[in-house]
């Protein structure tokens, strides 16, 4: 290991059904990870770990539980590094729409 701690986050996304009639897409793979919260998906963080095989124990626990086993392929490991800076660049904001549009987007 370098040294530098890490943590695992965990999330689940409950994905919504799409308004055209189209099949709920879920996880393909362990790294797909996608949402739009927008269009009514419901992200949560389920919590910190100190390793992916705490987070990995959480995922057992919780895919017996409400919700949580209506998408039991939808659970999410992120992985950081203690004390490293995100965003390092800053970001910028585009306004997209016009009149009446809902606001900004922001994109970094």
């Amino acid at each position: 290991m370098d040294g530098q701690s890490r943590v695992y986050l965990l999330w689940h996304v409950r994905h919504a059904e799409p308004t055209d009639g189209s099949e709920i897409r879920h996880f393909a793979a362990d790294d797909d990870f996608w949402a739009d919260e927008e269009e009514g998906d419901d992200v949560k963080l389920l919590g910190v770990y100190s390793s992916r095989d705490k987070a990995q124990e959480r995922i057992v626990r919780a895919r017996v539980l409400p919700g949580f086993r209506d998408e039991p392929k939808c659970f999410y490991i992120e992985e950081f590094t203690v004390d490293a800076d995100e965003w390092k660049d800053g970001f910028v904001t585009v306004m997209t729409g016009g009149e009446g549009s809902e606001g900004p987007e922001e994109t970094g």
